[in-house]
Order: C-alpha cells, then structure tokens, then sequence
C-alpha cells in the first residue's frame, strides 16, 4: 500500500508572528493523520472504547524543512517505519508537503497501545493487528523483535 495522505488547510489559528506555521501545528496534524488512518482501518474511537484500548506516544519528534504560509497547499502522510510483529510497538513516519513536490517536515512518532482500564501496556486483538500487516510501509520499513 502506498502512503496514507491527508489534505489539510493553514488556518490564520496557525500561524505564528513571522506569517508562518506555528511549530505545534505540525504535531496537531500529525495526529489528525493518524486518527484518520485509524478510522480508515475500521479502528474508530468507538471501537477502540469497546476494546478499552487506546494509542500512547513515546516520542515525537519533527525536522522541519521549508516553511508553510497561508496559501501553501498541504498534504500529510503516513507510512510504518518500523513494528513489531504483534503491533504492540510501532513507529511512524509523517512527510508534510507543500505544493506537493516540497517537504516541509518529517514527523516521526513511537506509539504503543495502552489499555484504558488497566492503564498498562496492550496489544491489539488479532483481527486489528491484521489491518495493519497491509501497511501502508517505509521503503526502508523494518521488523523490531
């Protein structure tokens, strides 16, 4: 599968004094990425409240490239940089891109799954951790045991 990709829209909300994206932004569209791909893949909020289970970060961490201002066409992406086998572990790899061909920053993201009642470590049930054997994977994707 290729990568996941999510349109977004620079709001005024999301610039800073010099007319260009606020730095929090690129981590509040990540999630919004992610979500989305979570919702494509059947694993909706409500699903995830039937299965007491919900994603935690571990590390977020972002390079920015190029700036966006007001105007930019954006896109988000999404591709598994790396799992292990279970998905219990996974990290992944956001590009934000302007006028589709420029990278204006790479987003990486460590996420676990968390139970909400426990508010210990989980793993999915198989039936999830199958939507995510598709990919949508790195060139570079790899497994973590």
């Amino acid at each position: 599968m290729d990568a996941f990709t999510f349109p977004v829209q620079v709001r005024w909300s999301d610039l800073d004094p010099n007319f260009h994206l606020r730095h929090s932004v690129y981590y509040d569209w990540g999630a919004m990425c992610r979500v989305a791909y979570l919702e494509k893949e059947g694993l909706s909020w409500k699903r995830m409240v039937e299965l007491q289970i919900g994603p935690i970060i571990f590390r977020e961490e972002c390079i920015f490239r190029r700036e966006i201002r007001p105007g930019d066409p954006v896109t988000i992406n999404l591709k598994l940089l790396k799992a292990k086998r279970d998905f219990s572990r996974f990290t992944i790899q956001h590009e934000i891109m302007k006028n589709p061909e420029t990278v204006s920053a790479i987003l990486t993201v460590d996420i676990a799954w968390m139970n909400g009642v426990t508010r210990k470590l989980a793993v999915l049930p198989s039936a999830e951790v199958e939507k995510f054997k598709t990919g949508p994977f790195a060139e570079n994707f790899e497994w973590v045991d």
